[in-house]
């Protein structure tokens, strides 16, 4: 019976051995799959949040382009300059092509004169229409009667950003000097373009009653 109750007790445990190293807590089977599911777990957890990251920084970039759309666009710059502004002065009559040098530019300040012009990129623009926008009262008077190339290119509406002298925006980069361009093609969809901006010491042009009214119906 002693030996009997020992063959038990072995048989016993020698099957609870077995059972423990096909998987048990203890057995290497175990730990493998335990470190296993933890790795898949961190790797998923990695995998979110660099999604969460690369998601918020996407939200950053749109809500910034958002912001400078409203700040410049509705408010008559981006979404076209001047769209949607109405003025008495609008009625003024259409003024013949001519060329400026900086010192006839500035007497069109809309202040001295109701009508206002302003140069973007060696070209002048009548902007008289847009008073609202552009006039001495306006959030954009600063550029009224300047040239306006530097202040658009890097959306400065500081005096910094003009020039008492000619400015050939040499010291611009390459993103500015496209964005000079932009704004040039928008205005010029916008706004009656009257003349060139004269460099120092440049003679101006000559245009012919033909050559200002073809420069008109292109516009309209």
């Amino acid at each position: 019976m002693a030996a009997g109750d020992g063959d038990v007790k072995l048989g016993t445990l020698g099957s609870d051995g077995e059972r423990g190293g096909d998987g048990g807590d203890g057995s290497p089977g175990g730990a493998g799959a335990t470190a296993a599911g933890s790795s898949w777990v961190a790797a998923l957890l990695t995998t979110g949040w660099e999604m969460l990251l690369n998601v918020a920084l996407v939200a950053l970039v749109l809500l910034g382009a958002y912001r400078l759309w409203v700040r410049w666009g509705r408010r008559g710059l981006g979404s076209g300059p001047g769209a949607g502004e109405e003025s008495p002065a609008a009625s003024l009559p259409r003024m013949k092509k001519r060329d400026f040098s900086l010192e006839q530019l500035r007497q069109y300040d809309g202040a001295r004169t109701p009508r206002i012009l302003l140069a973007v990129n060696g070209k002048v623009f009548d902007v008289t229409k847009g008073s609202k926008f552009y006039g001495p009262a306006g959030p954009y008077g600063i550029f009224a009667g300047r040239d306006a190339s530097r202040g658009l290119a890097t959306f400065c509406l500081d005096k910094d950003a003009l020039r008492d002298e000619y400015d050939d925006l040499s010291d611009l980069n390459a993103v500015q000097m496209e964005s000079v361009r932009e704004w040039e093609m928008q205005f010029k969809e916008k706004y009656d373009y009257v003349g060139r901006l004269l460099k120092p010491g440049e003679e101006p042009s000559e245009y012919t009653d033909e050559e200002d009214t073809k420069d008109h119906s292109k516009q309209d």
